[in-house]
């Protein structure tokens, strides 16, 4: 039971500071102080306490598109398991569920991007569903992967299984190959360096952050709360591959997958800090070599 509760603690109240950790490293790469740790929740509490500006162009999509998002996301974040903690909900075939909840929200965002009728959020929108043709399919390979080492159809299952590497013959390279693979579909989903910078504004080059421009008070709120909750659930997937044996110790367990998340938000930083977004018709190539990487993984594993 204190498992549990820690569980849906940390879901809710985490992915906020891993924003803060990400803005921290980056501020420290340039010589800078930067916010406070903590900014990310004050950002979103303001902008939940603002009023909020609705186009007359727009219908119930556009206000709808944020909420349903990030109900979709939180149902994905309750399919995985947290540190010691089992996923909340599980069962055969779930992975599927959780890849497409995040494709609902996608669908969400980028029709509340469209309602808006601005041709420059509709650029945004296009490049969103373009690139993830690209990212489903590398997720679903590796999926595919761990299934076949965990011999497990559920993502709880895959994830915490405590099945290692070496005892499956020849399966060190696969799990190397969907590891690299997933981290590009994980910046790729949450619009990171290389991919995207969430840091600029009006730029032809944006993709999440030109959807949510006409948004604002609440709205953008959640929106942004979202997007954190985004980089917590599948950075926890990332996680859980690279530690799935956990001890018998449930708070070393936690201090485990905590400071596994914290390095996750610190090399993120650390790559924005340090490389530059590359030229929008580079990105799907980057993609193309996920989708090679899990793939190909998959393939070394039916030998």
């Amino acid at each position: 039971m204190i498992d549990l509760m820690v569980h849906l603690l940390f879901l809710l109240l985490l992915p906020p500071l891993l924003m803060g950790i990400i803005n921290k490293t980056k501020a420290g790469f340039a010589g800078r102080r930067g916010a406070p740790l903590l900014q990310r929740y004050y950002d979103i509490l303001k902008l939940l306490r603002k009023g909020m500006v609705l186009s007359a162009t727009t219908t119930w999509v556009f206000q709808a598109g944020p909420l349903i998002t990030l109900i979709a996301v939180l149902l994905a974040g309750l399919l995985v398991p947290l540190g010691s903690s089992p996923a909340l909900f599980s069962f055969t075939g779930d992975f599927l569920l959780f890849a497409y909840l995040f494709g609902l929200a996608r669908f969400f965002t980028t029709s509340a991007a469209l309602d808006t009728g601005s041709a420059f959020e509709g650029m945004g929108a296009s490049r969103e569903v373009t690139f993830a043709v690209l990212t489903e399919p590398a997720m679903f390979f590796a999926f595919l992967v761990l299934a076949r080492l965990s011999a497990s159809l559920s993502l709880a299952g895959m994830l915490h299984s405590r099945f290692v590497a070496l005892d499956y013959p020849g399966s060190v390279a696969p799990m190397v190959m969907i590891l690299l693979g997933l981290f590009i579909v994980f910046l790729a989903e949450n619009s990171r360096i290389p991919v995207d910078d969430p840091t600029t504004h009006l730029e032809l080059t944006m993709i999440h952050e030109v959807m949510v421009l006409d948004h604002s008070g609440p709205l953008l709120g959640v929106i942004e709360y979202a997007s954190a909750l985004k980089f917590f659930v599948l950075g926890s997937v990332l996680i859980n591959i690279v530690m799935p044996l956990y001890t018998d110790r449930p708070w070393l367990n936690w201090l485990m997958f905590t400071s596994g998340m914290i390095g996750l938000a610190f090399l993120v930083g650390t790559i924005e800090s340090i490389t530059g977004r590359l030229r929008l018709p580079r990105v799907p190539a980057l993609l193309i070599v996920a989708v090679l990487l899990c793939s190909s993984a998959f393939v070394i594993l039916l030998r």
